[in-house]
């Protein structure tokens, strides 16, 4: 099993060297590149990833061609166009690699395998996408009731690597700001 992924199941749950063998079966190691469409809005979510090296950046585009940024996968966290994952239905969001990253790829069909084959997997990611989504309505509730200069100083506390790795438009979208105040931002420091 991948270094990585060892370290993200530590602690979380106890497998024998057969079901480790197992979740290596499953999880298919994937190389992208800087920008790679993984899934494409309008296609079916297949696949959740596992974030060896990289960044991946879940995203809507509107009918102007205007993008808007609902989460940012970086190492050692797993993620996908969830409502399309998990409804096998056409997917509103996009996923691109923003860096060339190293990824696990685990399949719908695969990850319910996991399920059947081993105790206590199911439980334990149950609660790993509860705890997502509790990150998930943290943010959206943050992007409502605290100003920009507020968020970019939360956002410099708690993951300062992301301000340094990824381009500012990108950020300014992730705060829900504009690129101008980004920099205004940035400049104050």
């Amino acid at each position: 099993m991948h270094p990585v992924l060892k370290k993200y199941l530590a602690g979380k749950i106890e497998l024998s060297p057969d079901q480790e063998e197992l979740v290596d079966k499953y999880f298919i190691q994937k190389s992208t590149e800087r920008n790679e469409i993984l899934v494409q809005a309008g296609s079916i979510a297949r696949h959740l990833y596992f974030v060896i090296k990289g960044c991946l950046r879940i995203f809507l585009t509107n009918e102007d061609g205007i993008e808007s940024t609902r989460f940012l996968i970086f190492e050692g966290r797993m993620g996908t166009a969830f409502p399309s994952f998990i409804l096998k239905e056409p997917s509103v969001a996009s996923i691109q690699s923003l860096e060339p990253s190293e990824l696990l790829v685990l399949s719908y069909e695969d990850r319910e395998l996991l399920y059947q084959n081993i105790p206590g997997w199911e439980t334990m990611d149950r609660i790993e996408v509860e705890k997502e989504y509790i990150k998930a309505i943290r943010r959206i509730e943050s992007l409502i009731t605290t100003d920009s200069a507020e968020r970019y100083h939360l956002l410099m506390k708690d993951n300062p690597e992301m301000i340094k790795r990824l381009p500012a438009r990108i950020i300014a979208d992730y705060l829900g700001i504009s690129p101008e105040t980004l920099s205004r931002l940035k400049s104050k420091r």
